[in-house]
């Protein structure tokens, strides 16, 4: 791990006295999560999406509307709702999906602004950094000062995927049909991190680019 480039908090060029705010997007597999752990070895706090998403399923609220559309064969033993079952019913349907997201979103968007709140107020925190698979398509992207592609060549994210959660290639294109396209991902992005190499290059652009935020967050600082 090496030594934290941040002496100091960045703060927000648009939101005076507040943390600077970077959101991560890319592709499945891109390696969001460990771009994420690397932000949080330079102090960063790290709000993830995903698992707000699995909380909102264990939301009885929520289930039990799931049981009621789709029925108790979604539920495991222990009565919780089966994710690899009820991904094979919404990503195979657009209808299904929007159904599950009019659902779950509300919740996750909660959860979101709590984290953050509770991010902001943390006095070890030097920046946030918001992990959100949907964040573009959501509008979750206007809560960021700045947004990261993280970039990785297709055959490396299959890979990883399929090593990590048995994915086979089929499955996740019906999964990338409910997402931006990546090219429309890098469009929008304002920094890329390319995460196809080695760590300790992505680790070296990770430090990079948080030595030119503190430029860009500079002015900002000077409020606080």
């Amino acid at each position: 791990m090496s030594e934290p480039v941040l002496a100091s908090p960045l703060y927000s060029p648009r939101r005076p006295g507040c943390k600077f705010r970077l959101g991560l997007v890319g592709g499945m597999g891109s390696g969001k999560s460990e771009i994420a752990r690397l932000f949080a070895e330079q102090g960063a706090v790290v709000v993830a999406g995903d698992p707000l998403g699995h909380e909102a399923l264990r939301d009885p609220a929520i289930r039990q509307q799931i049981v009621a559309r789709w029925g108790s064969g979604l539920l495991d033993a222990q009565g919780q709702v089966d994710r690899r079952k009820l991904a094979a019913v919404v990503f195979s349907d657009d209808r299904e999906r929007k159904y599950l997201e009019s659902l779950s979103l509300p919740y996750i968007k909660r959860r979101i602004a709590e984290e953050l709140a509770k991010a902001e107020a943390d006095p070890q925190a030097r920046l946030i950094v918001l992990d959100a698979a949907i964040m573009l398509e959501v509008g979750w992207d206007h809560e960021c000062d700045a947004i990261v592609f993280v970039e990785a060549p297709r055959a490396v994210r299959l890979n990883r995927l399929a090593q990590q959660r048995g994915w086979t290639e089929a499955e996740v294109v019906r999964r990338e049909a409910a997402q931006l396209p990546l090219t429309e991902k890098a469009r929008r992005a304002d920094h890329v991190i390319d995460n196809g190499g080695a760590l300790e290059q992505t680790r070296r652009q990770v430090v990079d680019l948080l030595q030119r935020l503190q430029h860009v967050s500079s002015e900002a600082r000077t409020t606080v």
